[in-house]
């Protein structure tokens, strides 16, 4: 062998050994790490006489590995300070973590993307924990996921990692229902205990809540190396009996790491007069504990009073991702444009929302408590259509053969049991004169109507799957209809939905204890006519929303015009909040130096007064901002007053405007330096909508007042009428024509003498002032552009709408406008401030004294039951 080869084979098997040497001793590391933070870790090593360049090694490998985690894509997350990194994601010796994972793979989950995406977001939230080992800790964050996203299965696996690294206690606060507490139970026994049930002991069973143990050096005596688990509901005797057997356990505590899951963390815990003491209490009984509650609704957590000793996220804020194929609020319900976005980004959301007519509510809710004792609902033509879908769907879905096996109906009216119950008669009364009908032509021609028009106005191929013909799926009908039980699930009925036995085909009437956290198996069709007063509790009734695998094309949801424009609008305000932690995340804030801002409706309020009190109003600046308008009324008054109040504008316009613009061929004007005086006069007379709080012609005025007083800025404006040069004229004035735009109205929103387009101004439109060949600038190229050349100078739009405009080409979720008058559309550009911004705040508050409203009952929260 040459003496070459030899001297490389010595150099190879030198640096082989030296490699297994040091993972060797990274292991050790490892394993130092499941009894010592890492700086405590590294001085062990020192201990033993490892060399430094060896730890040096060390750390720069774990650091690579806690750089990964800190930096995933998703999760987003806030972070107070610089939190140690200590846990880099699951080892081979782990239990608790890979039994979850062989049940996914069962359950045919794919390894890419679900649970790897699954994998980082929960190891993404253990990393934000203290080690097991820290002397002392008292760790507060919170989980952002969307409703029916699959938060329970992140929070068990956060639960089986921590168990995996040394957690020893592990509380689970689920909801206030026992139903989401049984069903809470019995996805962690399954998931958690039953895979590896000598690794556990349990507080709770399926169908009893905590009740104190005699011993309790049994559970957290140092002889015993399991880990405890206890699910109990927000309930004040279950709580203070688990606090008080705590404080009787304090001599075991000192040496048991906790976690407590807040499942719905924004319900009962923030601002009640009994809950939340009690948790903080089980806290403080508690000297290692993390805190970290999961919800899809976090507006009330998010208020709470930074610097009170209280639950406020301090340490983290988690957002989790929206899984692939999830049903949220935008995908249903579509939502505005929100700053430098481009409407044609923004989707209208699914055809799948049908109109109840608001004649139709008395017949199946009570108008007033008085009317609740003997109130018989009437099963209109609306829910019967409703309920003839879901017989159709349930039986297309056994064709199909696919998906969930279970098929679920929502009805929900009211909050109160009594009217539940009065739905019993009737319901059974439809089913059986359904099945007694089949063979009537005239029935069947109706459902076959049905099924087509619905099938052609959503295509199951958008969704990857076939349209089932009605030939197909009427020999199925007779056995649906046999199967399907109208179940009437509330806090005082006994026959409860039970997915635990076989496949269900249920109509499901109920309130409180289906709005809550608790999945409403292979949910299909849902009718939904209860007004509530806030966000939170609005979000939650969404049993919609979820996974709709086998099945996408088909769900359906019957609601009142004015529920499903609140729903349009919170899928704005969601979005918001969401892209608002992201950006403080890449900005290097921390949960005590943001605040998320929440956006206001004037009929809803963003959750229940009690846990606002803490919250200030965001002081408002439209600097940099593009402001437009999408409400309108459809009455001629209303409309004529705007229309003249465009007609003074343009004509002072004129008469003032250093250099006018006549572009008319493009369908455009404009009007440049005009006095500001003649802006703020506009938005003295034109009407904005009362839905728009933003778009408040005072609020402008006054800031632009305090521009023009602390810099100089928005004195002169340019003016222009934008319109389409195919479309029929409308007159501004004496020379000043354009043609009218079609903007149509979005379907089953606000009624017919209220119109939503969702939205009015282009990108282009905001580059209608700037010189040069704009065409294909980006939204916030043009914002640049527009601080270069016009820094001080606003932009104001008019728009003449047609009041007709049809869709062209007709679309699902678009209507004609059929207004009384031709609309008036504004849209103003405000300059982005060089030195700083004046702000204006306004204070809003809801007016409820129109709207029926019908709050959460939480005298459960209070109740002796145990």
């Amino acid at each position: 062998m040459p003496v070459e080869q030899a001297n490389d084979e010595r150099e190879r098997g030198a640096v082989d050994h030296m490699t297994d040497d040091f993972d060797a001793m990274y292991e050790t590391f490892q394993a130092l790490l499941e009894t010592f933070p890492p700086s405590e870790a590294v001085k062990r090593l020192e201990l033993l006489g490892v060399e430094q360049h060896v730890i040096e090694e060390i750390r720069r490998r774990h650091e690579e590995r806690t750089i990964r985690i800190r930096e995933l894509e998703e999760p987003h997350a806030v972070v107070l300070g610089n939190r140690d990194t200590w846990y880099t994601g699951p080892q081979a010796k782990d239990k608790c973590w890979p039994a979850i994972v062989k049940l996914l793979r069962k359950d045919g989950w794919p390894e890419k993307p679900a649970i790897q995406d699954l994998d980082d977001s929960s190891t993404r939230v253990v990393s934000l924990l203290n080690h097991p080992k820290e002397k002392a800790f008292s760790t507060r964050g919170l989980v952002v996921g969307y409703v029916q996203s699959g938060k329970t299965t992140n929070f068990t696996s956060v639960m089986a990692k921590a168990a995996d690294r040394g957690y020893k206690l592990f509380i689970v606060l689920a909801g206030i229902h026992n139903g989401l507490r049984r069903q809470t139970q019995a996805r962690l026994v399954q998931q958690l205990v039953e895979p590896n049930p000598s690794m556990w002991s349990q507080l709770t069973g399926l169908d009893k809540d905590f009740t104190p143990q005699e011993n309790p050096a049994s559970y957290f005596g140092k002889s015993n190396k399991t880990h405890v688990l206890c699910v109990v509901k927000k309930n004040a005797t279950v709580l203070r009996k688990l606090s008080q057997w705590l404080a009787k356990a304090s001599d075991y505590l000192e040496d048991c790491p906790a976690l407590i899951i807040d499942d719905e963390a924004d319900q009962a815990t923030v601002a009640t007069k009994s809950i939340n003491p009690l948790i903080l209490s089980i806290m403080n009984s508690l000297p290692r504990s993390a805190y970290v509650g999961y919800t899809a609704s976090p507006f009330a957590n998010l208020l709470i009073d930074p610097a009170a000793e209280d639950l406020y996220p301090r340490d983290f804020v988690v957002n989790l991702p929206k899984p692939k194929g999830h049903f949220g609020t935008e995908v249903l319900f579509g939502r505005y444009a929100l700053e430098g976005e481009d409407k044609e980004d923004v989707d209208d959301g699914h055809d799948m929302i049908r109109s109840v007519p608001k004649d139709d509510v008395p017949c199946v809710r009570p108008e007033t408590k008085a009317d609740v004792e003997g109130f018989e609902p009437v099963i209109t033509e609306t829910l019967e259509r409703a309920i003839d879908y879901f017989w159709l769907v349930t039986a297309a879905r056994r064709v199909r053969g696919t998906g969930n096996p279970h098929s679920t109906m929502l009805i929900h009216t009211s909050v109160n049991t009594a009217v539940h119950n009065s739905f019993k008669r009737p319901l059974e009364h439809l089913r059986r004169k359904r099945a007694e009908s089949l063979a009537d032509a005239d029935v069947l021609s109706r459902l076959r109507a049905l099924w087509d028009q619905e099938t052609a106005r959503v295509r199951a191929e958008e969704f990857g799957e076939t349209k089932v013909p009605f030939d197909s799926l009427l020999p199925e009908l007779p056995g649906v209809l046999d199967s399907c039980r109208v179940i009437m699930d509330n806090s005082s009925s006994e026959d409860r939905l039970d997915y635990e036995n076989g496949p269900v085909v249920a109509i499901a009437v109920g309130g409180n204890t289906l709005s809550r956290g608790l999945t409403l198996e292979g949910l299909s069709v849902s009718y939904f006519v209860r007004a509530v007063s806030a966000y939170d509790t609005l979000l939650q009734m969404g049993r919609w929303f979820g996974f709709r695998n086998g099945y996408a094309d088909l769900p359906r949801i019957w609601m009142t015009d004015e529920l499903a424009e609140w729903f349009r609008h919170l899928a704005t305000v969601e979005t918001e909040m969401r892209r608002d932690i992201d950006v403080y995340m890449t900005e290097s804030e921390t949960p005590l130096t943001f605040a998320v801002r929440l956006r206001t409706h004037p009929s809803l309020r963003v959750t229940a007064a009690a846990k606002m009190r803490s919250a200030v109003t965001a002081a408002s600046s439209y600097g940099g901002r593009r402001v437009q308008t999408h409400y309108f009324r459809t009455d001629a008054e209303w409309l004529r007053g705007n229309i003249d109040a465009a007609r003074k504008l343009v004509g002072a316009s004129l008469a003032n405007a250093v250099r006018v613009e006549d572009r008319s061929a493009e369908g455009r004007y404009v009007f440049r330096d005009v006095p500001y005086d003649v802006v703020t006069d506009f938005l003295a007379e034109y009407k904005f909508h009362e839905k728009s709080p933003e778009n408040d012609g005072e609020l402008m005025t006054a800031y632009i007042r305090k521009r023009i007083s602390a810099a100089g800025s928005l004195r002169r404006w340019n003016v222009a009428v934008v319109g389409n040069p195919k479309g029929e004229a409308f007159e501004f004035a004496p020379n000043v024509a354009v043609g009218r735009s079609v903007r149509a109205r979005l379907a089953d929103t606000l009624g017919p003498e209220h119109a939503d387009i969702k939205t009015l101004m282009s990108r282009r439109d905001a580059a209608v002032d700037l010189s040069g060949d704009v065409s294909k600038l980006k939204e916030e190229e043009i914002m640049r552009e527009r601080k270069t050349q016009l820094p001080d100078t606003g932009l104001l739009i008019l728009y003449p709408i047609d009041k007709t405009s049809a869709p062209n080409p007709p679309k699902p979720t678009r209507r004609p406008l059929n207004a009384e008058e031709h609309v008036i559309g504004v849209g103003l550009v405000f300059p982005e401030p060089r030195d700083g911004d004046s702000t204006v705040e306004k204070y809003i508050s809801a007016d409820l004294s129109g709207v029926s409203i019908e709050d959460e009952d939480l005298s459960l929260l209070e109740s002796e039951e145990a």
